[in-house]
């Protein structure tokens, strides 16, 4: 019996793993290699997120095949304004659109014959007219976030100019996205909360969760140390990453250390802005970008999520609850997670609550030492890679 082909096409080289959405695709890949799909992994190396050629010869060399298409996607504003002033789609649809990228898809799925195609991006669904003129793969979508979430939170944010213009691309987003899911044969959305978002609005779809697995193989199973050193990780050029910070260490940040002088609280990420490393409160370190993130978290026992918009799941609190971190996060941040406050994890929305969240930890080691422990079970049992692939392969080999 032949190998299942699948074609999974993204918006960026999804490497190097030190963000979200690359490890989410990462863990997308591997799942399907290990269950015995032949998968061909077809990337735009975009001029904002471009890997050198050097770099890109040691990725997935065990894959059936890995391309990468040289696109530009910069932002210019020029760019922006002919979007908001000539066309009804968002400009983010606009920039991921190069017609060379849409002849090499063809020839990749003229050769490869794929029975699945899987698109990593709602961006990219402009595509699927040329996908569809050449082949009868069935055609799945990933939801990462609904991404008419994230920005209409971040509109709310917004003020001025700013706001009105942040307004509109979420209006046309939302508009754009309900639009794309009902082309798709099947959904996968990341996360529960976005698939009854879906299911309400678009009740005919064909939905299936998929959250990201991890490997539970080495979850904490141990009670652990808790110290003053408090850390957030994440790439900076995601907006509700780096608006989220920017509120933490002018707002929360303030509160914390006025109450507990000797914490110290360590930030790093790709495409860190220069301001976050000018004028540091005292108590606050930026790392920039690091090149190994687990030896970056290896001796800081709390992770901040100060997220204020944003959809979708944080990979990084799962794999800090399966590494028995404390996580301390606002409700925002946890969407997606079947976690409890109190239980699981130390809910905080206000600069007040995450002081308090601070000197709960200090107070309470040993119902601390409980939630974390109860975090990392909670991984173990909802998260496993194994498990969530083994739901998906199911799915799709219903509707080929």
């Amino acid at each position: 019996m032949p190998r299942k082909r699948i074609l999974i096409v993204n918006n960026r080289v999804p490497y190097p793993l030190n963000d979200g959405g690359n490890i989410a695709v990462h863990a997308m890949v591997q799942g399907y290699k290990d269950t015995g799909w032949e998968v061909y992994l077809l990337a735009m190396n975009t001029t904002r997120h471009h890997m050198p050629a050097k770099e890109l010869a040691g990725i997935y060399p065990d894959i059936f095949r890995f391309d990468t298409v040289e696109v530009n996607n910069d932002v210019t504003s020029f760019g922006v304004l002919r979007n908001f002033l000539l066309s009804s789609k968002p400009n983010h649809a606009e920039r991921f659109f190069h017609k060379h990228f849409a002849g090499h898809l063809q020839n990749a799925i003229i050769e490869f014959k794929p029975d699945v195609v899987q698109i990593e991006s709602i961006f990219l669904t402009d595509y699927l007219p040329y996908i569809k003129a050449v082949s009868n793969a069935a055609t799945v979508l990933r939801l990462h976030n609904l991404e008419y979430e994230v920005w209409g939170r971040f509109a709310e944010e917004s003020k001025g100019i700013k706001g009105i213009y942040i307004r509109n691309l979420a209006a046309r987003i939302r508009k754009y996205e309900e639009a794309a899911w009902a082309k798709y044969d099947l959904l996968l959305p990341i996360t529960g909360t976005d698939a009854e978002a879906v299911r309400k609005l678009l009740p005919t779809a064909d939905i299936l969760t998929v959250p990201v697995g991890i490997a539970t193989e080495h979850v904490a199973d141990t009670a652990p140390v808790v110290n003053n050193k408090g850390y957030h990780i994440g790439a900076m050029d995601w907006l509700p990453n780096a608006e989220g910070i920017r509120w933490f260490l002018e707002q929360a940040w303030p509160e914390i250390h006025a109450l507990y002088p000797d914490f110290e609280f360590w930030f790093a990420g790709r495409k860190m802005p220069e301001s976050f490393k000018l004028n540091l409160p005292t108590g606050a370190h930026c790392a920039g970008e690091v090149p190994d993130a687990e030896a970056f978290i290896a001796d800081k026992s709390i992770l901040f999520v100060p997220i204020k918009s944003g959809g979708g799941l944080r990979i990084k609190i799962l794999e800090a609850m399966s590494k028995g971190k404390i996580v301390v996060s606002t409700d925002v941040g946890m969407q997606g997670i079947d976690a409890v406050s109190g239980k699981d994890f130390i809910a905080a929305n206000t600069p007040r609550e995450f002081a308090e969240a601070i000197h709960f930890i200090m107070a309470n080691p040993a119902l601390t030492k409980e939630i974390a422990l109860n975090a990392a079970a909670l991984v173990k049992a909802n998260y496993d890679k194994s498990d969530i692939i083994g739901r998906l392969n199911e799915r799709l080999n219903a509707i080929l």
